[in-house]
């Protein structure tokens, strides 16, 4: 399976979900990262410095007309299928298209591998510093 599925916040709290209108006309899935550009949400890629959180529905957005609705704490942590082992601590990029996003090794850090994990398991991650757009007010 891929893409990011929403497992805990390290506060504890409960997830906190907000909408942006789409950045781009395209499909974005459920799983899929997201992030923002010019106050609106469009797929998450590596090298983004702004990313939002986990997206919570799968659709065809039109650009300024559709919504986006995701969760967008910047200490939630998600599972992600991954074929590799991981240590926690470890850095990694996000990777591929919509409806088939993961991680890859790293270069630009979007991520921390939160927990030890096998090639078989679940990888644990959340966003590294400085990734994380944080949404204030809307």
């Amino acid at each position: 399976m891929a893409g990011f599925t929403f497992r805990y916040r390290t506060s504890g709290g409960a997830p906190t979900i907000k909408t942006l209108k789409a950045g781009a006309t395209a499909t974005i899935t459920k799983g899929d990262m997201v992030s923002i550009s010019s106050g609106k949400a469009i797929l998450g890629a590596t090298s983004a410095t702004a990313m939002l959180g986990v997206v919570l529905d799968t659709g065809a957005r039109t650009q300024d007309v559709s919504d986006i609705t995701f969760i967008s704490d910047p200490d939630a942590v998600y599972a992600v299928t991954d074929a590799n082992a991981r240590v926690a601590g470890a850095t990694l990029d996000i990777a591929g298209a919509t409806a088939s996003q993961g991680v890859a090794a790293s270069s630009n850090k979007e991520f921390v591998v939160v927990a030890p994990s096998t090639a078989t398991q679940e990888t644990l991650v959340r966003f590294n510093v400085g990734h994380h757009h944080e949404l204030v007010a809307l």
